[in-house]
């Protein structure tokens, strides 16, 4: 019934308004209309306008949005004004919990330029390294930048490196920042999930948020300002599991519970159960407190008291008690639940943006800010049955967290004016975030009892230092010649910091590090012998080995031409050329024109080569970090390109990513009608693109010392790791698109209505051979140098087709925003047995077979909905909701079994093994949504209430 008030409600909406249809290029909350708005981006003369330029530029209010927006941070402002932008909040997924990746036209988070008021925005220090989209890649952290201070955003749809250097791949973002004055504006904003499946399904109300923002602006002189924004927020975490099924409790963690009562701690007498002076202690101990667990049946009881050895008791107590353990403890199985949904999260920003005069022709700037947040993310439960749980420490298992402290510090300032013909501008802006890893209620297993419970993981650090030199004249030839040119040199530098021992070490049973000579007697185990890993929990720490301070330079020359050539006819020209200290020099042009069919009818079009340097992170990150594959875990290295393991396995040295680019599109305006419209093609291909591989296994057995394989072996085993992977320039991809945009305005008996409609038709996919070494080769290892997995995150992990109408309505002093955002099917990167056959598709590549039966998730369309009435000039309220309709994505799978490939035949056919085996994407209820894609999240409906002042 909720599902056909929807379809109601929104199609009369569509029927309604259709002539009304419009787009974010057209914001509705708009001071000015995109035709007066000057642009920064995509051209260098300062008269040009978004309508006018030989590329596809969209000006977005963000100012007015955030009146009636549900939205408060800018990635998923973005998400939901910009089908070409996509951005989602990550779940379990370490660090990306806390730094969200944000993609443009399909690419890469790395792929797409931000700049701050004009000038190059430093990225994060955070690599995507789990299985979320963008995964291997480092993106800008544009939450850092309150959204408060954002006058309006500037989103260049097309390749522009020849323009503004690496990264602007899929294009550039420019954040424009607030230069009000004398006036002081306040948002106090209180919302919360309220929800089906809210606190793990029980519904009610969960995810609070609370935000807090100001902005003043004082004139400074007579023609400067100065702006501050300040903003506070903090919001609480969400959890959408299910009751936990499987096995939680076994028979020895029964015994241990009553003895713990008892004021005895079995599991505090051994490290290795097989090397421990009490072993008869431990024999008497279980028996004389297996008498007290009531449940066990005569039998069972029989069989332990039998048992007068260690291996005897293993045998004897290895079964399942959950069922009666959880009543017998106080708990149900909800209580072993994860924390799925959003982190924990507090937070704390003020920026400035100021300008002034310096005398006669020259005026001096200076911006920036600073943004302090912390986090808690939750990795998965450590039930007490599993070996990585220390039960001496937490008879219970115990939900590890990762907690953050997230820095990012910025500061731009220069000067600019008028020498003889030529317009300066010349800056020098710095940039650096770091992550501080504290990782909390968690345990390093292989510590001697009793173990610390909260480590110093260590952190993660990137700076960026740009100094620009900006020159620009008019010439009087034919209509008028824009000429631009100037110098860019850039400083960067990532830095790890290793953690406190004690959060990477892998200990002996003695409280030494392990090393490969260890003897199997001396590593720790649980009970049952299985050796446990070392580190912290959820978060192994950073080794010294991890640590590093590497540091690169580049220096470019560029110039940015546009000539008028009628008054109809516009081109462009751009060349760059740019030395990287670490790789070399890189040239690029672009080639732009305009052409005005009529006054309200322009054609345009360009081509471009461009290129992504690959980042510091890409070539010098390593560690060790605890992944889930299937419920099981594994403990990956992430191996630096410049390592012995890696030029080991044939795997290059990192270069520069390559693209080439082409757009075609038109611009319409109907002026009687109020009508825009846009649209526009563009294909990108991209060389050598820069993908994180999937897991190469450590070789073990028993090499020949010296061996090639027995030196593998003992470079994972310095790592703790048992599975490795690499960046690597491994594939060539293509993409192509369509994007169209609509706007609309009405007024009429005083009310104004504006409508924006806006699509994105994307595909990427990758052309010819993967560029894998004839090492892999030879080890049939290519499959896994780049999967079937890294494939659809590429390819189809985000919404290939994604569409919104937003609409805003104003009559007197109410104003109403209806907001709709169709977000396309998307493909998960894990296999299941999806269309019931009673096997796992597969099929043939390069030589092996490869599960290729993945789960899609359908479209759905997210309803945003608000009212603000203004009960003064300076004081207003708005209420909505975002996702009024409550919807969440398709359902996971749980529980599988089908048979699994196990090779091909001499013909090549794919052959399936006789046994079936089970496969829970869902992880024992936990995973209700997938937690490795989504089009918008897994948390339901949010209502709020905001309260705007304006003085």
């Amino acid at each position: 019934m909720k599902k056909n008030y929807q379809k109601i409600i929104s199609l009369g909406v569509l029927l309604s308004i259709s002539v009304g249809l419009s787009a974010q290029t057209n914001d509705s909350l708009r001071v000015k209309t995109v035709e007066e708005v000057k642009i920064t981006v995509g051209s260098r003369n300062k008269n040009r306008v978004a309508t006018d330029t030989a590329v596809p530029v969209d000006v977005i209010n963000i100012s007015a949005q955030g009146v009636l927006s549900p939205q408060t941070d800018l990635n998923q402002i973005l998400n939901f004004a910009a089908p070409s932008f996509t951005s989602n909040t990550a779940t379990v997924a370490d660090g990306t919990d806390h730094i969200d990746p944000a993609q443009l036209r399909g690419l890469g988070p790395d792929q797409v330029l931000v700049l701050l008021n004009g000038k190059r925005r430093h990225t994060s220090s955070l690599v995507n390294i789990n299985g979320t989209p963008g995964r291997g890649s480092v993106g800008t952290d544009l939450n850092a930048i309150p959204a408060f201070a954002i006058d309006r955003l500037e989103v260049l749809r097309d390749g522009a490196s020849a323009q503004y250097g690496s990264d602007a791949i899929a294009g550039v973002i420019n954040v424009a920042m607030k230069r009000a004055t004398n006036q002081l504006t306040a948002a106090i904003t209180a919302g919360s999930f309220n929800s089906q499946g809210a606190n793990d399904h029980i519904g009610g109300w969960d995810g609070g948020k609370y935000q807090v923002d100001l902005n003043y602006g004082a004139k400074l002189g007579e023609k400067g300002f100065i702006n501050f924004t300040g903003s506070l927020m903090t919001r609480n975490d969400t959890q959408r599991a299910k009751p936990r099924t499987g096995t939680i409790f076994n028979a020895y963690n029964a015994i241990e519970k009553r003895a713990l009562e008892n004021g005895v701690n079995i599991s505090s007498l051994f490290s290795n159960i097989g090397n421990t002076p009490n072993t008869t202690q431990i024999v008497d101990y279980i028996h004389q407190y297996a008498t007290g667990v009531n449940y066990f049946s005569s039998a069972q009881q029989n069989a332990i008291q039998s048992a007068n050895t260690i291996a005897g008791l293993q045998t004897a107590l290895n079964f399942d008690v959950t069922d009666n353990e959880l009543p017998y403890r106080g708990f149900n199985r909800e209580d072993f639940n994860m924390r799925v949904g959003q982190s924990k999260l507090k937070s704390g920003q003020l920026y400035v943006n100021s300008e002034f005069d310096l005398g006669s022709n020259i005026t001096g700037y200076a911006f920036g800010g600073y943004s302090y947040r912390n986090g808690n993310a939750a990795g998965f439960y450590r039930l007490p049955n599993q070996s990585r749980t220390a039960t001496s420490i937490y008879p219970n298992g115990f939900l590890p967290e990762i907690g953050s402290d997230v820095i990012d510090l910025s500061f731009a300032a220069g000067i600019k004016g008028k020498l003889g013909r030529f317009n300066y501008d010349v800056s020098n802006t710095f940039g650096k975030n770091s992550f501080d890893y504290a990782i909390k209620n968690t345990a390093n297993a292989s510590m001697p009892y009793p173990s610390k419970t909260e480590f110093d993981a260590g952190a993660l650090a990137f700076s960026q230092n740009t100094i620009n030199a900006d020159f620009d004249t008019k010439v009087d030839v034919l209509k008028g010649l824009n000429l631009a040119f100037g110098g860019e040199g850039r400083f960067e530098n990532f830095k790890i910091s290793a953690g406190e021992e004690a959060s990477y070490a892998l200990y002996d049973i003695n409280g030494n590090i392990q090393t490969p000579l260890s003897a199997a007697d001396l590593k720790p185990t649980d009970f049952y012998g299985a050796t446990r890993p070392g580190g912290s929990q959820v978060f192994p720490g950073f080794r010294p080995e991890n640590a590093i301070n590497k540091g690169r330079n580049s220096f470019a020359l560029y110039s940015d031409n546009e000539l008028d050539v009628t008054d109809k006819w516009l081109l462009s020209v751009a060349l760059r050329f740019e030395n990287y200290s670490d790789f070399g020099s890189t040239f690029n042009y672009k080639f732009a024109t305009r052409y005005k069919i009529t006054d309200n009818i322009n054609v345009r079009g360009a081509l471009s080569t461009g290129f992504r340097a690959p980042s510091l992170h890409q070539i010098y990150f390593n560690s060790t970090s605890t992944q889930f594959v299937g419920g099981s875990a594994f403990e990956v290295g992430t191996f630096s390109n410049d390592s012995k393991i890696a030029d080991m396995l044939g795997i290059d040295k990192l270069k520069q990513e390559k693209s080439s680019s082409y757009s075609a599109g038109f611009a319409a305006k109907i002026p009687s009608a109020k009508l825009a419209i846009t649209v526009d093609g563009y294909y990108i291909r991209i060389n050598d693109r820069i993908v994180l591989t999937d897991q190469f296994s450590r070789p073990g057995g028993n090499p020949a010392p010296g061996s090639p394989n027995a030196v593998l072996n003992g470079l994972f085993d310095q790592a703790n790791a048992n599975a490795a992977t690499f960046f690597a320039n491994a594939i060539d991809t293509q993409t192509k698109g369509i994007e169209a945009v609509i706007s609309h305005k009405a007024s009429f008996s005083g009310v104004r209505l504006n409508s924006d409609f806006s699509l994105t038709v994307s595909k990427t996919n990758r052309l010819g051979e993967i560029h894998s070494s004839g090492v892999l080769q030879n080890a049939g290892q290519v499959n896994r140098y780049y999967s079937e997995a890294s494939r659809v995150y590429l390819e189809e992990a985000i919404p290939r087709f994604k569409s919104s109408l937003i609409n805003t309505l104003e009559f007197s002093k109410l104003s109403f925003m209806m907001k709709n955002v169709y977000f396309g099917k998307v493909t998960d990167p894990n296999t299941v047995d999806v269309n019931g056959n009673g096997q796992i598709d597969a099929i043939v590549v390069n030589g092996q077979a490869v599960e290729n039966e993945h789960p899609v998730w359908g479209a759905k369309v997210i309803t945003d909905f608000s009212v603000a009435y203004k009960f003064t000039k300076q004081v207003s309220l708005t209420i909505g909701a975002n996702n009024i309709f409550d919807i969440y994505p398709d359902l996971n799978y749980g529980p599988v079994a089908a048979k699994r490939p196990t090779g091909i035949d001499a013909n090549g056919n794919v052959v399936y093994g006789t046994a079936t085996s089970t496969v829970d994407l869902s992880n024992a209820n936990q995973f209700v949504y997938s937690r490795n894609v989504s089009q918008f999240g897994m948390n339901g409906r949010f209502l709020f209430a905001r309260i705007n002042m304006n003085f």
